[in-house]
């Protein structure tokens, strides 16, 4: 499922497919912005992102995947 989170001040959103449901990356996301914490996700190649959730403009979840062009093996 394919996250896009705009960071206040930042010419560019972070975009990344990730392997949570959208109900859990939606529970992470209120979680972090309610403790004021750190809003931080792994996505599908297992990397970890992270973001302060006081510089969090929005979250968008889901689409994306319809318009991918490439070849898997």
């Amino acid at each position: 499922m394919e996250v896009k989170i705009g960071v206040q001040h930042a010419p560019r959103e972070l975009v990344f497919e990730t392997d949570e449901t959208a109900e859990n990356v939606e529970k992470l996301v209120t979680e972090a912005v309610a403790s004021g914490g750190v809003l931080a996700i792994t996505d599908s190649k297992h990397r970890k992102v992270m973001v302060s959730a006081s510089k969090i403009a929005y979250v968008e979840i889901g689409g994306g995947v319809a318009g991918q062009v490439g070849f898997r093996s």
